[in-house]
């Protein structure tokens, strides 16, 4: 058929003249029309010496009509130019090529495109430029991280067109079919509870539920960030009713939220839930002190719900973690310029149980019923390049619940001596923004982490973070003083967040 295909490899040939791929004759050189195309030959010395050749990337040209199955096996090809050919159709096959980029299918006699395009979420590139298109398929919509797409030459719809035209088209484009697909996915199992302990149900015993969330503020819920959603899926009203249906759902009786919006937690969230018999605490990030009543509304902060029937609220604390640096910083340039420019915060709630929350009856002595628990929730900074900044927060936390609970078994205890900040159910919950393997949840599970963690990234803390250490003379280690346990392992969930 006198058709040929090139690859643009590196380091790649046999160093003859032709060889074989598919059954179809590669020639060794070429003018590339395109730069990106460029490419090298292993010499006669790097055969021998047994280099080994690596091509990403694979042009077909002539007047190929079908592709055979066997170029989908090629799966660890970046780039595939399939233009200038009489290609009619695209298997639904090519979605098998999950590390494409570049797709070029320009200048051929398609006429339609197979939905699973929409599958291939890491292309950049996808050019369809002069074939006989009149509709996409709207999975293309799912393509999030493409910023070329190709489309001049087809005899698509004036509304396509007029999208495709407009400034930034490509994007507005992908948006229009995302936002029209029909979303037909399963929907998820339901969340199973993890069970902590197996109560004594042959006496009076406390039990209750705990839910922790990050519901996502409205104004981080952006098409930029989240390109795969569409925009009605980020809508506001729309995702607080799905929020309030999943609470409802399992109906804790402690509920740790984050990135709750001021407005939407005195607005909403608050009213809501006190219908369901709850009350709640919350605060905004310390940025909202700086800020006039208007945009204060729209900061988000954390909150702490507890059903009334089984909870009263002592006390209330906030945790400032940008108050915290400047306190702690003794002249140091990295806790001022690193940790205190980041307004994240931790609330505390100081509760006190009711008779409600004992199963088998209430205790005999109406003083027992009522017993102090403290309740921690928390963000810390996002940025996986501020590690230290998220295990000085989580240092600068437990530094701040130790002085809570000592003063709380004071108040509760107040013949006691030495107070043991384990006298008081801690129950910590929170966005930690971390990693199972990061410093932050080896000081919170371990109770201590050297202070030459690779995370604290060798910026000389160690002097000015001992004060926040609960042990004076903890030798190379920062340590706190609480006996944690974690509410469940690595392999209860698979994953906590998908984007």
């Amino acid at each position: 058929m006198g058709t040929w295909c090139r690859m643009s490899p590196m380091d790649q040939g046999s160093g003859h003249g032709m060889f074989e791929i598919l059954g179809i004759s590669f020639n060794k050189t070429y003018d590339s029309p395109n730069p990106r195309r460029a490419h090298s030959i292993m010499s006669a010395e790097d055969i021998n010496a047994g280099k080994r050749s690596y091509w990403p990337e694979l042009e077909i040209t002539g007047t190929i009509r079908n592709l055979s199955p066997e170029l989908w096996k090629l799966q660890h090809l970046t780039s595939l130019y399939l233009n200038d050919n009489n290609l009619s159709r695209i298997p639904p096959e090519i979605c098998r090529l999950e590390h494409l980029t570049y797709l070029d299918l320009s200048s051929n006699k398609l006429r339609s495109l197979p939905a699973e395009l929409g599958d291939m979420i890491i292309l950049r590139e996808l050019l369809l430029n002069n074939n006989y298109l009149r509709v996409l398929p709207y999975e293309l919509g799912k393509l999030f991280q493409l910023q070329n797409l190709g489309l001049k030459g087809n005899p698509l719809s004036a509304e396509i067109l007029s999208i495709y035209s407009e400034p930034n088209g490509t994007q507005k484009l992908l948006t229009y079919m995302l936002d029209h697909l029909t979303v037909n996915c399963p929907q998820p199992e339901p969340r199973q509870w993890v069970v902590l302990e197996q109560p004594d149900r042959s006496k009076p015993i406390a039990v209750f539920t705990v839910m922790c969330y990050n519901v996502l503020c409205d104004k981080y819920a952006t098409r930029q960030i989240y390109g795969y959603c569409p925009s009605w899926a980020l809508n506001w009203e729309y995702r607080r009713k799905g929020i309030m249906d999943e609470i409802r759902q399992y109906a804790a009786d402690i509920l740790s939220l984050q990135e709750v919006e001021t407005d939407q937690f005195f607005n909403f969230f608050l009213p809501e839930l006190q219908r369901d018999g709850y009350d709640g605490i919350f605060s905004p990030k310390s940025r909202a002190k700086t800020m006039g009543e208007t945009e204060r509304k729209f900061v988000d902060g954390c909150a702490i719900f507890y059903r009334t029937s089984k909870f009263s609220l002592v006390k209330k604390h906030l945790v400032e973690f940008n108050q915290l640096a400047m306190a702690n910083a003794e002249g140091s340039d990295n806790m001022l310029n690193r940790v205190m420019t980041k307004d994240n915060i931790g609330l505390a709630a100081l509760l006190e149980t009711k008779e409600a929350i004992f199963d088998n009856g209430a205790p005999a002595d109406p003083a027992a019923a009522r017993q102090p628990i403290l309740i921690c929730t928390a963000h810390m900074h996002w940025d996986p390049e501020f590690c230290d900044v998220k295990l000085i927060q989580t240092m600068m936390l437990m530094s701040e619940l130790k002085t809570i609970a000592e003063e709380s078994s004071h108040s509760f205890r107040p013949g006691s001596h030495a107070p043991d900040v384990n006298s008081i159910p801690t129950l910590l919950c929170g966005d930690l923004n971390s990693l199972p393997d990061s410093g932050v949840v080896e000081f919170l599970r371990a109770g201590r982490v050297v202070t030459t963690h690779a995370d604290f990234k060798d910026l000389c803390y160690s002097t000015v973070l001992r004060k926040l250490s609960s042990a004076e003379k903890s030798g190379d280690d920062f340590t706190h003083s609480f006996k944690l346990e974690r509410a469940y392992d690595n392999e209860v969930m698979p994953y906590t967040n998908y984007t």
